[in-house]
């Protein structure tokens, strides 16, 4: 049973390294000075707790700080006097009071504009200064000496004027001190070391939680002020409400960003901008991040539970065990988002993405579904989705080799043969760049296979293009794949692909390629209506079926025909390029037995099948193409 210490006064307690504290109830309980180094917390409850410093602690620190106001004061004093040489009789003085004018001016400037580091630096390059002038000095002999013992008089008489400059120019330092003070603990990233050194400064002795495990656990208005949470484990922890947080010693966590941990106390995310930020592990259930940007940020294994992500941008976002049960996802823009077969997408509430971010010219681009007027019914964006949890992605720039893919893919299918790889997408970015997607079997380890296979792929790459030849030795499956790289790179067409594994690469076609297995090379999209009215006239050549209870290959095509025109999850060009496969098809069964009109038929079905790929399995033309294409497939003698 969890142990129970809600309400208790447990100031100064320890708890150091205990392990029986997962679930324990210290709600509402006094924790300050307690000491929870290296804890097992999982799931505790520390809502409406108060953490801190004791009251001991907070006197003795006080005292110092006090003591430190006054060498502060001290030394600005000291400024002051050295600033009041200006009025010495004695050039030597006049010097120094300038120098050190100078100096002060240069720091408090700085300072101001670019924190205390620069303002530091500054003083070390105005010393130097003031050293070289000393030198200078020195270097003129015994006349010096015996100025500045003529001048002890007049030094005298000076003091009473000096001192009075010195307690003006205190009062500034104490000012200028203030307000350094105000905006370092207001998270002015100039002020960041005043603001860490304060904070460091204030939590000695306070509750620490340092190298505890708080995954789950619950700070629901705790007040934190005064508390090490260096090296913790915060996976799920709930911050809501909680008081004082900004005043935590946060360390390497996501607790060091002042947006983050505003965002954790109020739930309010909107139009926020968390790019490449750290958030693994993040709480926000229920949180309002519409319209905030997650570009290039880690977001794995966060609670995203109920939160609105309306129109959010999660672009090469990593989600790798992130759990969107319920969360609104309508309008997000998913282009490269890095969800994994762990990420949790039960109930998403979602009735349209972007597959790219928006641009000038195009606001809504590559909307799915296709049409504006539909939408994803309930449960369909994870039909949708799903598709793309078991790819292997690997993503080439720079100076892309087809070869070196084509060897190298090779080489990792047959290295990993329980992975069962198959190439289902390839998709050219940019003028140089490619994305190879590749199918793999449940539970291979797919940062592993994109390890080794770009370990590969850099090596062959370096390779001259005659010992490249010589790792190919006429394997057609080689030849196949780097002839759909360079295509694919010439056209900058997004290509899909089905049922396509390495033991019979020569299959792998690529709409637009010229002749790689048979189909004449596309380079342009024909008008939708125009190439249905050739599907139409190319089936109106075929011979109707002599079984009425037994459709033939018009009267399958034709159904196939329907399917495709009707479907409101393709787009125009998709619709086309299925339709440019069905007329190819339509002529292949003018001769259907013929071998090369049956690889011609072949090839058609597989770039079918690649085109229907990621449709919802709901979609009509989905049941309608499980139905039709193996029925086709057999009449031309492939089943």
């Amino acid at each position: 049973m969890a142990l129970d210490f809600s309400g208790q006064n447990l100031r100064g307690r320890n708890f150091k390294g205990r392990k029986d504290l997962a679930g324990a109830n210290f709600s509402y309980a006094d924790i300050r000075g307690a000491n929870f180094t290296n804890a097992n917390l999982t799931g505790a409850n520390f809502s409406h707790a108060k953490a801190g410093l004791q009251r001991r602690w907070a006197i003795g620190l006080v005292i110092i700080s006090f003591l430190l106001s006054g060498l502060s004061g001290y030394l600005w004093a000291v400024n002051g006097y050295l600033v009041s040489q200006i009025f010495s009789s004695f050039s030597d003085n006049q010097i120094a009071g300038w120098v050190a004018l100078i100096t002060l001016i240069a720091f408090l400037f700085i300072t101001i504009r670019q924190g205390i580091i620069a303002g530091a630096v500054a003083i070390a390059l105005a010393v130097a200064i003031a050293l070289a002038v000393a030198l200078a000095g020195a270097l003129a002999g015994a006349g010096a000496l015996a100025g500045a013992l003529a001048g002890a008089l007049a030094l005298a008489g000076a003091l009473a004027g000096a001192l009075a400059g010195a307690g003006a120019l205190a009062g500034v330092g104490t000012l200028f001190s203030i307000y350094i003070s105000w905006r370092a603990m207001k998270g002015d990233q100039k002020h960041s070391l005043i603001r860490n050194i304060a904070i460091a400064f204030a939590a000695t002795g306070g509750t620490s939680f340092r190298g505890a495990d708080l995954t789950n656990a619950d700070f629901t208005q705790a007040t934190l002020k005064s508390t090490d949470l260096r090296n913790t484990i915060l996976i799920c922890s709930c911050w809501h409400q909680a008081k004082m947080l900004d005043r935590v010693r946060p360390g390497s966590t996501y607790l060091q960003n002042s947006q983050v941990r505003q965002l954790l106390v109020t739930g309010q995310g909107q139009d926020k901008n968390f790019y490449r930020e750290n958030l693994r592990g993040i709480n926000l259930q229920s949180a309002n991040l519409a319209d905030a940007s997650f570009i290039g940020a880690d977001l794995s294994e966060a609670n995203l539970q109920d939160a609105d992500l309306s129109r959010a941008k999660l672009k090469q976002t990593q989600l790798d065990g992130t759990d969107f049960t319920g969360a609104t996802l309508t309008g997000a823009y998913i282009e490269d988002w890095g969800i994994t077969n762990t990420t949790k997408l039960h109930g998403v509430r979602c009735e349209y993405v972007f597959m790219r971010l928006p641009t000038k010219e195009d606001p809504d681009p590559l909307r799915k579904p296709d049409h504006k007027r539909e939408v994803f019914a309930d449960g369909d964006f994870a039909d949708f989705i799903k598709p793309i949890f078991d790819t292997l992605d690997l993503y080439h720039n720079q100076g892309v080799d087809p070869r070196a893919i084509a060897i190298a893919f090779k080489n990792l299918a047959e290295n990993h043969p329980e992975a069962e790889l198959e190439i289902v997408a390839m998709e050219k970015r940019g003028d140089d760049k490619i994305l190879l997607r590749a199918k793999t079997a449940a539970g291979s380890d797919k940062s592993q296979l994109s390890a080794e296979y770009f370990d590969d792929y850099n090596q062959l790459k370096a390779l001259s293009q005659s010992q490249q030849l010589l790792l190919v030795e006429k394997d057609k499956r080689i030849i196949s794949l780097e002839n759909m790289v360079d295509t694919a790179l010439k056209q900058p067409k997004f290509y899909t692909q089905g049922d396509t594994n390495m033991s019979d690469i020569s299959g792998i076609n690529i709409e637009g390629s010229s002749n790689v297995s048979g189909i004449a090379g596309n380079n342009s999209i024909a008008n939708l209506g125009t190439i249905s009215g050739n599907v139409s006239i190319a089936l109106n050549q075929l011979p109707d079926a002599t079984d009425a209870e037994k459709p033939g290959i018009k009267e399958l095509l034709s159904q196939l025909q329907d399917a495709i025109v009707q479907s409101t999850y393709l787009s125009e060009e998709d619709k086309t390029e299925a339709l440019e496969q069905v007329n190819t098809l339509a002529e292949a069964g003018k001769n259907p037995q013929e071998s090369t009109k049956q690889k011609t038929a072949k090839t058609a079905i597989t770039m079918l099948k690649g085109i229907f790929t990621g449709l919802p399995a709901v979609a009509s033309l989905v049941e309608a193409t499980n139905k039709l294409l193996p029925a086709i497939s057999k009449l031309f003698g492939l089943g």
